[in-house]
């Protein structure tokens, strides 16, 4: 692996990284047919499965490792496909047996891919303080019956499994031997893969280059090399995407109708909703908003559809939750479904909170900036002023993250969002009083809730499972603690000869990537 450019020289650099893509010549793209060039918005920061947690984070060990199984293409449903195992099945409504494919191996001499790699995997995140321990909650243990055989025990039924552990973060294998050489974790250095690809070299806040693994066993990649750009700017993305600098990049949704009208020649555009989910956090343990009625009145001031046509485009709905609209779970309203001024102000007369001034930090791509100006023009009608933070990827999610120090108590207003999975748990989970300090930012903490959502792990029941997750919505909004936005759009565009693989959270396939 090569390392070149540290932060502060891609910084100095970036204009003229930029300024080169944009003015590249216009060439047919993978003309040899080995390249596939694509776009991401950020870095990432750790390819450990136990630490990952951006898009780039996800994308790479996708490409160098492997999962048990997969999920096909966002727009193809949601019924996942084997993988590394050659085969697997429910034995019983507890057990998931599984046998892995011959030829699959570890470079670095640590050998082929075995079922104690599976259960090395899986049990140091099962019960450990990473993000995915939730996904593996229902694991009693890996039950090792052969090199390439296993049989995963869970403690109770628990159908969900297999898409919330299984094809995504957590559920990437990692070489038991290379690991436990390595301390028992790594970041930014992956001590042993098994991949399509290879991790070849690394340009910091730049590009990363992998290249396809001779002694990958199973269907291979069409694309020798893949080529990931990083450009945080979206409007500076589509305009290298113009120039030929991409094969495939996301768009901002403000793009969307003059691409529709005026599409570059020879491209294509994904337009599709997405399981991304917004809202503004409200941190219930900051001083300002330790009083129901200030929490409520920032609820009331929101004005929701100007946020969807100012910074959406009209292409999306407001949400009334963090379970995708549409969906047999989804709740069907806001408590707070109508903007009131009026209400607004009587209620910060009333707690004696006029003149109030809070932070909202929001990152730093082009609909976070537009919905938090949008938020910021709104609550100033109320008498709220809102001093925007913009924030990079990097120092954004260590805010709300208690390893970092004190000041996750203390943060006022966040814009967020997540990639949210295919099981509404995958989506409630982050709002449970234990992952207060780690992703739950507005210190909401409900024993119903809690109780709500384990509940909700077993209930065989449909309708019985769609009022628990409706009961849950409704505590996080009467809570104050929440203003949920909407699911995001899901746009990118890419040459009309290329067969784009987009997974339901959003992320890229590159490994799936075809041309005509």
């Amino acid at each position: 692996m090569n390392w070149s450019t540290d932060r502060r020289g891609f910084l100095a650099a970036g204009g003229a990284f930029l300024a080169t893509l944009a003015s590249a010549p216009k060439l047919a793209w993978a003309a040899d047919g080995s390249t596939l060039r694509i776009r991401v918005t950020s870095d990432f920061q750790v390819l450990d499965p136990f630490g990952e947690i951006g898009e780039l984070d996800d994308i790479i060990p996708r490409m160098c490792t492997v999962t048990l199984c997969r999920m096909p293409d966002m727009r193809a449903g949601h019924t996942v496909i084997p993988y590394a195992a050659k085969t697997y099945e429910w034995t019983s409504p507890s057990t998931l047996a599984f046998t892995l494919h011959d030829g699959l191996k570890w470079t670095g001499d640590f050998g082929p891919v075995t079922a104690e790699d599976v259960k090395y995997s899986f049990e140091r995140i099962k019960g450990s303080d990473s993000a995915w321990a939730y996904q593996f909650e229902k694991l009693d243990h890996v039950e090792v019956t052969g090199e390439k055989t296993g049989i995963l025990h869970l403690t109770e039924p628990f159908k969900p499994f297999e898409v919330i552990a299984l094809p995504y973060y957590g559920g990437h294998l990692v070489c038991k031997a290379a690991t436990e050489a390595a301390g028992g974790s790594f970041t930014t250095e992956m001590p042993a893969q098994c991949g399509p690809y290879l991790f070849d070299t690394w340009e910091q806040n730049a590009k990363v280059t992998l290249k396809r693994n001779p002694d990958w066993p199973l269907e291979k990649p069409q694309f020798d090399v893949v080529e990931i750009y990083i450009v945080t700017d979206d409007q500076a993305a589509l305009l290298a995407y113009e120039a030929d600098a991409f094969d495939f990049t996301r768009v901002a949704v403000a793009s969307a109708a003059d691409l529709k009208a005026n599409p570059p020649a020879g491209a294509a555009l994904i337009e599709a909703p997405s399981t991304r989910y917004v809202w503004l956090t409200i941190n219930m343990n900051a001083e300002p908003l330790k009083d129901l009625r200030v929490r409520q009145a920032i609820q009331y001031a929101y004005d929701g559809e100007a946020v969807l046509q100012g910074a959406y485009g009209g292409l999306t709905s407001r949400s009334a939750g963090v379970i995708q609209p549409g969906t047999p779970y989804s709740r069907p309203a806001n408590h707070i479904a109508t903007r009131d001024v009026a209400k607004a102000q009587a209620l910060l007369a009333e707690a004696g909170a006029e003149g109030l001034v809070l932070n909202l930090y929001c990152t730093t791509d082009s609909v976070a900036l537009a919905t938090a100006q949008i938020i910021q023009a709104s609550l100033a009608e109320a008498g709220i002023t809102i001093e925007i933070q913009p924030t990079e990827d990097a120092a954004y999610w260590a805010l709300g993250d208690k390893a970092q120090g004190e000041g996750y108590k203390s943060i006022e207003l966040v814009l967020m969002n997540f990639a949210g999975g295919v099981d509404p748990t995958e989506n409630l989970v982050w709002f449970r009083p234990d992952q207060i300090g780690i992703y739950n930012w507005s210190f909401f903490d409900s024993a119903e809730y809690e109780e709500l959502y384990q509940k909700s792990l077993t209930e065989q029941d449909e309708a019985a499972r769609t009022a628990i997750f409706h009961r849950m919505e409704d505590l996080m909004e009467d809570s104050g603690g929440f203003i949920f936005i909407c699911f995001e759009p899901y746009l990118a565009i890419h040459d009309d000869n290329l067969t784009p693989v987009i997974l339901p959270d959003g992320h890229p396939d590159p490994t799936r990537f075809t041309a005509s």
